[in-house]
């Protein structure tokens, strides 16, 4: 089996990553998501559980044993060579499993959500690049609700992660997110036909 047309979704915390990853799964599109991938392989038992306590210490996991991830979070982020010890635990066990899951895909193509794809500057792994694009009041509205974060947590979020001028320069697709969701539907539409036809060509190349 072929792997298949690889496109990454990208774009920053609260930008709608996984609404435009919704609307591409109705259309059967097979999803990745790399913040998934990350949430398993930091589970009790897991290889990568071990090296981040060794590392951070026991003080971020929960009673239960588990990581808490807010606390790791709310650690990483407002103290940058922590969070650079972090994301070299985890980036190279999340891109292998990439690897793995695309490898067993029966579709002309895929996508991936990867948030830190031009802060890990992987964007070669993929054929093709979709950034959401928002406003960063959305973005802090959007994270606020849906994670409960701090206002300061995810503004170091922010500062963290690349500039929308820095995301733009490797970029081949933008969804401007800063509009309803129903009115998405046309574009979706139209870069799930491009992406098919990208992918037809990629084979007879």
């Amino acid at each position: 089996m072929s792997t298949p047309y690889r496109v990454a979704l990208t774009g920053g915390i609260g930008s709608g990553k996984s609404t435009i990853a919704e609307q591409f799964s109705s259309l059967g599109v097979p999803i990745i998501d790399s913040d998934f991938i990350a949430r398993e392989i930091v589970k009790p038992g897991q290889p990568a559980l071990d090296i981040i306590i060794n590392v951070f210490g026991k003080e971020i996991l929960t009673e239960n044993g588990e990581l808490d991830r807010l606390k790791l979070r709310e650690t990483v982020f407002a103290n940058e060579p922590a969070r650079i010890k972090l994301e070299h635990i985890l980036h190279p066990i999340i891109y292998e499993e990439i690897d793995k899951q695309s490898s067993e895909i029966n579709f002309p193509y895929c996508l991936i959500v990867v948030p830190l794809l031009i802060e890990t500057r992987e964007w070669k792994r993929f054929n093709r690049i979709l950034l959401v694009d928002t406003i960063e009041e959305n973005q802090i509205k959007r994270a606020s609700i849906r994670d409960g974060l701090p206002i300061e947590t995810i503004e170091n979020i922010l500062k963290s992660q690349a500039s929308r001028q820095e995301r733009l320069k490797y970029v081949d697709d933008i969804i401007d997110n800063n509009v309803e969701i129903d009115k998405l539907g046309p574009i979706i539409q139209n870069l799930h036909q491009t992406y098919l036809d990208c992918s037809n060509n990629n084979i007879n190349n």
